[in-house]
């Protein structure tokens, strides 16, 4: 995911944290509140409570993966942060992990549908 497109700092996440809305599922937590720009910026969060840092790693890859897959998708000018809840995000397959995103997005109206191409 481009640098324009992360979020940074630590006031970022805590503007979302404290100013943005919250929308929860059994695996994920999506915080997101309106930004000044004209781009949608993430950022993903994962507690010590998941497990080592090869675990959180590695849950925070995945997690960014499905969101850089579907980044067209989510609707400009939003601070959005993922937040890992448990270590089961590790093991489900890819194909749930990108539907479970989708359906949080949809949840908090931030899912805009691509026009079809037609060639």
């Amino acid at each position: 995911m481009k640098r324009a497109h992360r979020l940074r700092r630590p006031e970022q996440f805590q503007h979302a944290r404290h100013q943005g809305r919250r929308w929860e599922s059994r695996l994920l937590i999506l915080q997101a509140v309106a930004n000044r720009h004209r781009t949608t910026r993430c950022g993903f969060v994962v507690s010590k409570r998941i497990g080592g840092s090869v675990e959180r790693n590695r849950a925070k890859r995945r997690v960014r993966e499905a969101v850089r897959l579907i980044y067209q998708h989510i609707m400009p000018g939003w601070d959005v942060v993922f937040i890992i809840r448990t270590p089961a995000i590790i093991s489900i397959e890819f194909t749930q992990l990108q539907s479970l995103i989708e359906q949080l997005l949809r949840q908090a109206s931030l899912w805009q549908e691509l026009p079809s191409q037609e060639v």
